[in-house]
């Protein structure tokens, strides 16, 4: 009986790194992909209208608040890369506390990025669908629904990307506290 418990104590720290790695490097793809479909969405979504002759155009060039969601998303997902790369190093180098440190500041700073992009979007997003009767700003998506269908999709996928970039900082943060006791 003895032996087992000495057995399970010895695999059980090599079980949790497994662990950990793994839900690193899934959070990190899925991160990765969401901040690519965020910004693809964003960056293609326009629409051109006809309004008795006159002509009209959506493009998310023209929101500075669209424009820097599709840059953060870029922005994260080329830094979500780049941390994948240097999580494999560090899972080839072994554990050093310094280094799990070092990813939870990168993952605090590129969720406070996705943070502020959405909460831009949103706020533009928001207006466009229901409009400000107190400015006399129109609601506009009852015209451009297409263009307003792919923001809101590009915004919801940039949540879905904050939501992994959550889960990371906290996991990160977790493993270099635990590092160090």
């Amino acid at each position: 009986m003895a032996n087992n418990e000495a057995k399970f104590s010895v695999n059980q720290p090599l079980k949790t790194q497994k662990l950990f790695i793994g839900v690193q490097i899934f959070f990190r793809i899925v991160a990765i992909t969401a901040s690519v479909a965020s910004s693809w969405l964003m960056i293609t979504s326009k629409q051109v209208i006809d309004i008795g002759g006159i002509v009209l155009d959506a493009r998310y060039s023209y929101s500075p608040e669209f424009k820097f969601l599709a840059f953060t998303n870029i922005v994260v997902g080329c830094f979500s890369l780049l941390s994948l790369l240097f999580l494999v190093l560090v899972v080839r180098q072994g554990s050093n506390p310094n280094h799990y440190f070092f990813l939870f500041l990168h993952d605090l700073a590129m969720m406070s990025l996705v943070v502020g992009g959405c909460a831009a979007a949103t706020t533009v997003g928001f207006l466009g669908k229901h409009g400000n009767s107190h400015t006399g700003w129109m609601q506009i998506c009852d015209n451009f629904g297409k263009f307003c269908n792919r923001a809101q999709t590009s915004v919801t996928i940039s949540y879905l990307n904050l939501i992994c970039l959550s889960i990371l900082t906290i996991t990160s943060a977790s493993k270099s506290r635990k590092m160090e006791a």
